[in-house]
């Protein structure tokens, strides 16, 4: 069993060892659960010093420097996932051999067998240290070395690694595998363990190629199942590819680094994607059975611009330890929102960022588990649960805030300049703040003390006067800090005044700016001298153009005019800024949950945003569920489902607006009569003009009817039989675990947590279903039972399988104060493991926030009834 490698043994063994090659040999030729597995590994190290190896597999042969290990030595040197190596020479050979075991929860070696034609598909994810579920490694980033990959197959498989192949031969000789071929690939370039991949199967193919810069042809492919191969679109993967190389190596004066692309698709997928070098592993859910809304475009654009990136900041050059993830995952969430913002349709990147990633952040930065984006980071435990939005969004906020503090001309040549010095090798954040420094003439030490190297998220304030003619007097920004973490940044940030166009003073007129003003802030109080004397805007938005990352609230008068006319305002980003303003406000509990349905309702109908629009429902949905009293809560939700219907009427017949409203109104649907709707829509009685009923919307359909009690087994069966595909079955896993009766419930509950066999997405969709109840009641009895069975689930699950169970399992639906005091009691009798608690402790202060917010509507409620 794998245990986690510590910062300490990561730096002895770095500063013990080079690595000068590893060679893999495997035999994926068996239908068995496992697979063999030879590595050969080169190494200096001091003479007689002592290290250790990592092999999760069942060893049975261990060779350093010509010595085969005897059986009680090997015995003695195998723990649990580690060979323990003894009297190195200046220069090593080792081999190890063993069986190694498929996975089924996507971490390893994942295999999978295709219920629609029974074609078998291999694939690698070895972030952040499953590489030696498949092979013997020194697995941390900082010992880099090339990998040469030789791979027996059946022949009428494909085989794809990072780096192309160099020969297929077909397997002669006695005990030969019957058809099967052997694959050699050329030695990798210098590069890290996590970031080496295998697929292998009968993938479908589809090749390209992008022109670099200089003219190079690079070769492209795209790979899916046999399956899903309609649903590749490689028009699209290639285009956004094409432009993205020529983009990135403008920006950083850096040539693509590496031989060839791949894009591979693979199913039961844990991450977005990948960047492994040259074989990037991407999501299924990225190919599109059926039609989706413009965000979710938009999203796979950034996501391959995201996987892009990483070639140069993250596999080119490479974190030392995992502290310096962000390194990573904050260049490439920011470089691809700009890449995608310059290179694709998608012009609005930037609200989308402000939309999605500073939400997401902003929240996760007022959790308990919160941490500075350069996180410490004591071992490979805490690294998996800290792929979080910190590392990848606040991180990117900060970057963001970073380029408007010294410049997008200064920041690309320091990042160029980082890229070629430290090229094929390992680096950390002062390496990086040097050549940024360097390149903006800026000291930039306190900036990161306090924007990398600190947590929370501060609060922005205006406070202003105006004379009897409307006329600005005063103007300050105040700055706040949480008292968890006291911190007061510098900010570079705007505000801009909004007013209707021609003065009008009607509500639906369009608001346009009509001043900006962009300055420094620092400490607790900042004037803005600039607007005194102005005539005040209908809207003074702070943080106008997002510069900066902070909570943001506006001037009571600024508010009014954005809950009555949001919509009007024409720019997507100021837009962005101010619908994120007062979902904050209401978060906090300063914006009463019913007045932010209100809004949403009011507003979103005009919302032209694709991102901003999905965000916005998402939200209120949430809202619906647990932050309204609970006193009118089912009221509430009748009229904004009944409203949902209704703005779906209103929108332009076959609209990504028409689309997003259907797709939530099955996600809030809570009457009779909504129920009625839903039905007419699936049996086809009721024909909604532009959008026919495919088979995600039809899924939508069956799984809204099944929790509300009104699709029952034959129904969902029916459903299944007109898509019995994986994607299919997990779907119809849900809408199994979504009906409304204990029977159903505790039968999810029991597949999810008892049945070992069990797959990651098999998983995720059995809980997605059993997380949907109506009446959310119908999660109380689980309680007990999810406490009781945490520590155990978390020992003995894996990662992947633990980690669903704490978060999806949670009870959130039922935000109750039963749930918040179970919870507190379990956070008080348990003091670990480390990861564990931290995910339990997101879910109850997600709670305790709740909680506070209909408390608050409450209060609300019984103000205006008085």
């Amino acid at each position: 069993m794998r245990r986690p490698l510590t910062r300490l043994e990561a730096e002895a063994r770095a500063e013990l060892l080079t690595v000068h090659g590893t060679d893999i040999v495997l035999d994926v030729t068996g239908e068995g659960p496992t697979f063999r597995s030879t590595t050969t590994v080169r190494f200096a190290a001091r003479a007689g010093a002592s290290t250790f190896i990592e092999a999760n597999a069942r060893v049975d042969r261990v060779e350093l420097n010509g010595r085969v290990f005897a059986p009680h030595e090997l015995e003695a040197a195998v723990d649990g996932a580690r060979i323990a190596l003894a009297g190195l020479a200046d220069e090593n050979v080792l081999v190890v051999a063993g069986d190694f075991a498929y996975s089924h929860t996507g971490e390893g070696l994942h295999r999978f067998v295709d219920p629609v034609d029974e074609r078998v598909y291999l694939y690698t994810q070895f972030a952040v240290a499953f590489a030696q579920n498949v092979f013997a490694v020194f697995d941390q980033p900082d010992l880099k070395t090339r990998f040469a990959l030789t791979v027996t197959a059946p022949s009428s498989w494909l085989v794809r690694s990072n780096s192309p192949v160099a020969s297929i031969e077909p397997v002669e000789g006695a005990g030969a595998a019957a058809d099967a071929s052997i694959h050699r690939f050329e030695p990798t370039p210098v590069m890290s363990s996590y970031i080496v991949a295998l697929a292998a199967g009968e993938y479908a193919e589809r090749t390209g190629t992008a022109t670099t810069r200089s003219g190079r042809e690079v070769p492209l492919g795209l790979y899916t199942r046999a399956s899903l191969a309609q649903y590749g679109e490689p028009d699209v993967m290639f285009g956004v590819l094409d432009r993205g190389i020529r983009f990135y190596e403008d920006a950083y004066d850096v040539d693509f680094p590496y031989a060839k692309y791949d894009q591979i698709f693979v199913p039961e997928y844990n991450w977005g994607a990948m960047e492994n070098i040259g074989a990037v592993t991407f999501n299924e859910g990225y190919l599109f059975r059926s039609r989706v809304p413009e965000a979710r475009l938009e999203r796979r654009a950034t996501v391959i611009l995201h996987e892009l990136a990483h070639m140069w900041f993250g596999d080119l050059v490479t974190m030392r330890w995992w502290n310096d993830t962000w390194l990573n995952e904050s260049f490439a969430t920011w470089a691809s929102t700009l890449a995608a913002s310059e290179t694709t349709e998608f012009a609005d990147a930037w609200a989308t960022f402000a939309t999605n990633e500073k939400t997401d952040a902003a929240a996760q930065d007022q959790l308990p588990s919160t941490h500075p984006v350069v996180a410490i980071i004591d071992d490979t435990a805490q690294t998996e649960v800290n792929f979080d939005a910190i590392t990848y969004d606040k991180g990117a906020s900060v970057l963001k805030q970073l380029v408007a503090f010294v410049g997008l001309e200064s920041f690309h040549a320091g990042v160029g300049a980082y890229l070629r010095k430290h090229a094929n090798g390992n680096a950390t954040l002062a390496d990086l703040l040097a050549e940024l420094e360097d390149a903006s003439g800026r000291d930039l030490s306190t900036w990161s003390a306090l924007w990398l190297e600190t947590a929370g998220v501060n609060t922005l304030r205006t406070e202003l006067e105006t004379d009897a003619d409307g006329v600005i007097t005063s103007f300050a920004v105040l700055q706040t800090a949480a008292d968890s973490h006291p911190v007061l940044r510098p900010h570079r940030l705007a505000v801009g005044g909004y007013s209707r166009v021609d003065g009008s003073s009607d509500p639906a007129a369009p608001i346009e700016r009509v001043l900006r003003i962009e300055f420094d802030l620092d400490g607790e109080r900042t004037e803005v001298p600039e607007l005194i004397g102005q005539p005040r805007p209908d809207v003074l938005l702070l943080n106008d153009d997002d510069l900066t990352y902070a909570k943001i609230r506006l001037d009571e008068a600024s508010t009014a005019v954005l809950i009555a006319s949001l919509d009007s305002i024409d720019s997507a980003l100021a837009r962005a800024v101010a619908w994120g303003s007062l979902w904050d406000a209401t978060r906090d509990g300063e914006l009463p949950a019913t007045d932010y349905v209100r809004l949403a309702l009011a507003n979103v109908g005009r919302e032209t945003q694709s991102n901003q629009r999905a965000l916005v429902l998402g939200q209120l949905e949430l809202v619906l569920g647990r932050y309204l009293a609970p006193g009118h809560r089912d009221a509430v939700a009748a009229e904004a489902g009944d409203a949902l219907w209704a703005l779906a009427g209103l929108a332009e017949p076959g609209s990504d607006a028409q689309l997003q409203f259907v797709k939530s109104f099955t996600r809030i649907a809570s009457t009779a009569g909504h129920t009625d709707l839903l039905e007419s829509i699936l049996d086809g009685s009721l024909a909604v003009p532009g959008l026919p009923v495919d088979t995600d919307l039809r899924w939508d359909l069956v799984i809204a009817l099944a929790s509300l009690g009104a699709a029952d087994e034959d129904a969902i069966a029916a459903a299944l039989a007109l898509d019995d595909t994986a994607k299919g079955r997990q779907f119809a896993d849900t809408a199994r675990a979504a009906r409304p009766t204990r029977e159903a419930k505790d039968a999810a509950w029991r597949r999810v947590v008892g049945d070992e066999r069990i797959t990651n997405d098999e998983a995720r969709a059995v809980a997605a279903g059993w997380r949907i109840a109506r009446p959310a009641s119908l999660l109380a009895p689980s309680i007990a039972a999810y406490f009781d069975a945490l520590q155990s689930a978390w020992a003995n699950r894996g990662f992947t399988i633990g980690t669903i169970i704490a978060r999806s399992l949670y009870p959130a639906p039922y935000a109750s104060a039963e749930l918040a005091a179970a919870s507190r009691a379990w956070l008080e009798a348990n003091v670990g493991p480390d990861p564990l608690v931290r995910l339990v402790s997101e879910q109850h202060s997600e709670l305790e926030r709740a909680l506070r917010a209909q408390v608050r509507d409450a209060e609300a409620l019984a103000s205006t009834e008085r």
